[in-house]
């Protein structure tokens, strides 16, 4: 009787520790942030300030924890603002794209935001991309 005890309190501790839900979608936490572009010249050298403008319509993409690729994409809305809804406790990456004179003509704009309580709406900031 005591090795089914023993046998049964093992089994508990081994479900309870495995129900841990992993960053991702199914909580009511948040996170939001907004895109601010800068416009620069073809060489990138001269900033174009008067053309600065809100991200509106930019996309940005969120990857859950450790998943290797992203798990969501939004767009910013007219303000350009964004949010990232229904989110559990966890270790999110944000990213955008933003122009680059490097080889590629693109980079990636990346955060790290972490969500520790339920209910949290945690603020990313603003990304500043160039076009």
């Amino acid at each position: 009787m005591k090795k089914l005890v023993l046998a049964l309190v093992i089994f508990t501790s081994i479900v309870i520790t495995s129900c841990k839900k992993p960053a991702g979608e199914g909580g009511n936490s948040s996170i939001k942030g907004n895109i601010w572009v800068e416009e620069w010249d073809a060489t990138y050298t001269i900033h174009l300030s008067a053309n600065d403008r809100v991200g509106m319509n930019e996309d940005v993409y969120i990857i859950y924890g450790d998943d290797v690729s992203y798990g969501d994409k939004i767009s910013c809305s007219y303000d350009g603002t964004f949010e990232f809804k229904y989110l559990r406790k966890g270790t999110y990456t944000v990213y955008v794209y933003s122009k680059d004179p490097g080889p590629s003509g693109t980079k990636a704009i990346v955060k790290t935001v972490d969500i520790t309580d339920k209910k949290q709406t945690v603020d990313a900031g603003e990304f500043t991309i160039k076009d």
